[in-house]
């Protein structure tokens, strides 16, 4: 090999070297190029730039960025504009405009379509009658004393003639009726077993044990302070049973329950007047008071339609009853000097209490939607505290009451 050969082998190799040398060299993270320092006549300009854009950047100094939306220098949401909450927390809660409602029951037969349940034709037309009707109505404080001494704790029934006696003898001092302290005091068990309905079904299997491994209903009813009948009904809900079955099963205790289960069941409908599968007693002396009313108004010359006549039309009508309050007046009537519509007669004693109250504002509702203002008469007369919207609320004071009264 000449020398000349020798030279050009050595040269090529040293290239081969340089190439691999630059191809690691070429991985390796290079620096970006420092941009050339600016001129001096734009240094000036490029200054301003930036002075201005950090203007624009400040919380309240340009549109681009919404005024309460985003903190400012701070990612993520920022603070909820006050003035929504207060807006929410101001609005009124929606009440049952009495002022319109009466307006809807004095001119009820100028609507067009006639309303339900008002006849087509009148003869004669209907006539404007103004009543009296004088109030006695449980001051709430009394209601609220009251309510501390008419319960017993784990009675659930009909009180002893004993403890009659002894009811009467706490509510000596205090201004309300021996009737009126036994309507409140089944208001107030049958809040508390509506209340408390949730809390015993979570306890339904415990019940079921104590109950098969021997201890009686009444003595659970007791122990935990849950109505007897609702307690064993939670106990055939924890075998397993459908709602269809209980109800015929206690519909037919005696072929359908075994021995023992039967004769607990009838024990426990003898010591409970809040969920007793029987209401039928309960039935006739709300129908008794319904009549005594009609033959108040009757004795008055009012006309009205009872219960049982809207009934039977509007099922013809539309498939079911809608509205149906025990009497819908025909007669332009006037009590206390607020016209009444309709009235619905209650045979108990309307205490200020959580549950009957939303019961009855909700039945009330409906008839004041439909024909305006009404009024509801109760049995055993009512607290001064309760307020329904859309209903003036009367006692029995003008009635005669000698066909409920036992001797």
């Amino acid at each position: 090999m000449s020398q000349n050969d020798k030279d050009n082998d050595n040269r090529t190799r040293q290239r081969k070297n340089r190439n691999r040398r630059g191809g690691r060299r070429r991985g390796k993270r290079q620096k970006p190029p420092q941009p050339k320092p600016a001129e001096s006549g734009h240094a000036d300009q490029a200054e301003s730039r930036k002075s201005e854009r950090k203007k624009s950047q400040k919380p309240n100094g340009g549109g681009s960025q919404r005024s309460g939306s985003r903190k400012s220098g701070k990612g993520g949401r920022g603070k909820r504009n006050p003035r929504d909450k207060r807006a929410k927390l101001s609005r009124p809660a929606r009440k049952v405009d009495d002022l319109s409602a009466n307006e809807r029951a004095r001119t009820r037969y100028e609507v067009s379509p006639r309303l339900m349940g008002l006849p087509k034709t009148i003869d004669p037309p209907p006539r404007k009658i103004s009543i009296t009707w004088k109030n006695s109505p449980v001051e709430q404080k009394v209601e609220r004393k009251v309510s501390e001494l008419v319960v017993f704790p784990g009675e659930f029934g009909w009180l002893s003639d004993e403890q009659v006696d002894e009811l009467a003898q706490r509510i000596e001092q205090h201004d309300i009726g021996l009737d009126q302290c036994l309507s409140l005091r089944s208001a107030l068990m049958q809040e508390r077993a509506v209340y408390s309905h949730r809390e015993m079904m979570g306890r339904s299997n415990m019940l079921r044990l104590r109950y098969e491994n021997g201890e009686g209903v009444l003595s659970l009813s007791r122990r935990f302070q849950y109505p007897p009948v609702g307690l064993f009904r939670a106990i055939l809900t924890s075998r397993g049973w459908s709602k269809v079955r209980i109800r015929d099963s206690l519909r037919d205790p005696v072929k359908r329950l075994s021995q023992r289960d039967c004769a607990e069941f009838k024990e426990a409908e003898e010591h409970d007047r809040v969920t007793n599968v029987d209401q039928a007693e309960t039935h006739v002396r709300a129908d008794t008071f319904e009549d005594i009313l009609c033959d108040y108004f009757e004795s008055e010359g009012v006309r009205f339609r009872r219960q049982e006549e809207l009934l039977e039309e509007q099922k013809k009508e539309h498939g079911r009853p809608i509205n149906t309050p025990d009497l819908l007046m025909i007669d332009l009537v006037e009590i206390n000097g607020v016209p009444i519509s309709w009235i619905d007669a209650k045979h108990f004693y309307g205490a200020n209490l959580s549950f009957p109250k939303k019961k009855t504002k909700k039945q009330v509702g409906r008839y004041v939607d439909e024909w305006g203002t009404g009024a509801v008469v109760y049995r055993h007369g009512f607290c001064a505290g309760l307020k329904v919207g859309g209903a003036l609320l009367l006692d029995s004071s003008p009635l005669d009451l000698s066909r409920l009264i036992q001797d």
